[in-house]
């Protein structure tokens, strides 16, 4: 689902993207990496917390890169809210 999205350009990759996206309140849910390092839960995760914005910690930063087509990722945010919906329904038939 999220290689779909970043082809329909609804996703925000990188931390100061999301970190900036995540202030102007334009993200419906954050994917963070599995494995992400100390840096990403503190500027991304604490924030995303701050503003009451859905965290999915899912795959690992090579498998969640791999997914929108780039090398790994540390975190993911998602604009599009039907989006957002399909993968926290995704996510908890999947057990992440």
């Amino acid at each position: 689902m999220l290689g779909l999205g970043m082809r329909a350009g609804a996703l925000t990759v990188g931390t100061g993207g999301i970190r900036a996206a995540l202030r102007r309140d334009e993200l419906a849910l954050v994917v963070v990496a599995g494995d992400r390092s100390k840096r990403t839960d503190q500027r991304v995760v604490r924030l995303a917390h701050a503003r009451g914005t859905p965290l999915i910690f899912g795959p690992s930063a090579a498998e969640l890169g791999h997914s929108v087509g780039r090398s790994a990722l540390q975190a993911v945010g998602v604009r599009d809210t039907q989006l957002a919906a399909g993968i926290k329904t995704r996510s908890v038939e999947e057990g992440l």
